[in-house]
């Protein structure tokens, strides 16, 4: 099976708020397309994955996710998260419609592509389902098999909101890289110490001492 990645991305300079703590505002923009364009790499080096489409009203990240290789539409609902991803669903899936398609956080700078694989490859045996992120409240990939809808529900106790939602949650080990997103300074910690991408190590490069 082969699957079609909708990745929604905030405008730069309003993403990563909550790495405040551990990057000022003149360097969470960077970080926050470091994060994605290492994601966007990452994913388009997967033998599961046909293209990426990134859903975001950020010119400059726009230029230089589709220098990678990705799609990219606006975010033309302009309204959260959950909008982006059901606008970049609805549009892949009238012109793709031989894919499969999977929301992916842009946030997991550390996503190996053999990993992905085996998360997409466990996804395609159901409907719908999704990947709970590394602290076991959220969501960091949810899959709809070719015909079915997203029904994202993304946002706090995502985790919760997408097995209500009757996705069914994959459990596998060994994909850390798919699981680690980066929301405050220990995630970046943490996806650091499992091996980030080329782009995230040279803006965490620029990070003050003992926060990197």
């Amino acid at each position: 099976m082969q699957w079609t990645l909708v990745v929604p991305l905030k405008p730069l300079p309003q993403a990563k708020s909550r790495l405040a703590d551990t990057a000022d505002d003149g360097l969470r923009p960077g970080l926050a397309l470091a994060f994605a364009q290492d994601t966007v790499a990452a994913a388009l080096g997967c033998p599961a994955v046909r293209d990426v489409v990134v859903v975001t009203n950020d010119a400059l990240a726009a230029r230089e996710l589709a220098a990678l290789g990705a799609g990219t539409l606006p975010d033309l609902p302009r309204a959260g998260l959950n909008a982006a991803l059901v606008h970049g669903a609805t549009v892949v899936g009238a012109a793709r419609r031989a894919a499969s398609v999977a929301a992916l956080n842009a946030d997991l700078p550390a996503l190996r592509p053999a990993e992905l694989a085996r998360v997409l490859d466990a996804a395609a045996r159901f409907p719908r389902s999704f990947l709970a992120d590394s602290a076991g409240l959220g969501t960091t990939l949810l899959a709809a098999s070719r015909g079915r809808e997203l029904h994202p529900q993304f946002g706090v106790g995502s985790r919760a909101l997408h097995r209500a939602s009757g996705a069914v949650e994959l459990t596998l080990d060994a994909v850390d890289s798919v699981r680690q997103d980066v929301d405050t300074g220990g995630d970046l910690r943490a996806a650091l110490a499992l091996g980030v991408g080329p782009r995230t190590a040279a803006a965490a490069a620029r990070l003050p001492a003992g926060q990197q």
